[in-house]
């Protein structure tokens, strides 16, 4: 058996999310997931299971999803990346393949994960590319934003800005960056931790636009993170402005540019 890691690109907004759904009933392509491992086993002529390294809900995007899968099929990086892209529906893609260590774990071995969430702030709705941005029609103060939010940094218990459907057993995560910025009508969120919770992202980008709007102070993001109560934080997010860019994982593992930490990480997180 060879393991194998791919590259896979989605418009979310046809799928109920990444994970497979097992409910009787459920046809299959309902998930990414579903659709990929439809495709995979297509090619392999056997069936293939996959492993992701996060997994997205309904409605969210992704720009790199790393997959790892198990085949003892003879088909070399190539055909996987054409063959199961032919058997994909228009939205999904994979992008690239590459044979990998047996030890080599799409979610385990991640060290970081990033996402992005787009949104446009004008009056009226957005019409192109509506499908992958959010919409404020209040006017937003970026600067505001991103001062707020910089308030989440490092390791700290995330109680208030998860689902209360999240099934992690605990809300500590290590939030390494966390950016706003605006350009011209768009405001950008760009948020990277070592993992996320369910809601993450979008519940924290529902309160830092509380407070972009002025209706809270710069200082209520750091009183959210410090009450760990949902209940008082801002609304969550729509899903279609979120994507999910990449994983990213430690060079030994040779991976592409877009999915490997930078040299410097290693400096920072594992001094000598």
């Amino acid at each position: 058996m060879t393991r194998y890691a791919l590259g896979v690109e989605y418009d979310g907004g046809g799928f109920l999310g990444w994970q497979r759904l097992t409910r009787s009933g459920t046809p299959d392509g309902t998930t990414v997931q579903a659709a990929l491992e439809n495709a995979l086993s297509s090619v392999a002529n056997a069936q293939v299971d996959t492993v992701c390294a996060g997994r997205t809900d309904a409605g969210v995007h992704a720009q790199c999803q790393v997959v790892h899968f198990d085949s003892d099929a003879a088909r070399d990086p190539r055909s996987w990346v054409l063959g199961a892209t032919s058997r994909l529906p228009p939205g999904v893609c994979v992008r690239w393949c590459q044979p990998m260590p047996q030890d080599f774990h799409a979610r385990f071995s991640a060290r970081a994960r990033r996402y992005r969430y787009s949104l446009v702030n004008r009056l009226a709705r957005p019409a192109l590319e509506r499908q992958y941005l959010g919409w404020e029609r209040m006017p937003l103060d970026a600067g505001a934003m991103h001062r707020a939010a910089q308030a989440l940094l490092g390791e700290n218990d995330f109680s208030a800005f998860r689902t209360v459907h999240c099934q992690s057993p605990h809300a500590m995560r290590n939030l390494h960056a966390i950016s706003v910025a605006r350009h011209g009508e768009r405001v950008v969120v760009e948020v990277q931790a070592n993992a996320f919770l369910h809601h993450m992202v979008r519940n924290i980008v529902g309160s830092l636009l509380v407070v972009g709007r002025g209706e809270r102070p710069e200082d209520w993001i750091a009183g959210l993170l410090a009450g760990r109560d949902r209940t008082v934080a801002g609304p969550t997010a729509p899903p279609d402005g979120l994507v999910f860019v990449s994983p990213l994982y430690p060079a030994e593992w040779g991976l592409p540019d877009e999915v490997t930490l930078p040299p410097e990480w290693n400096a920072h997180h594992n001094p000598p």
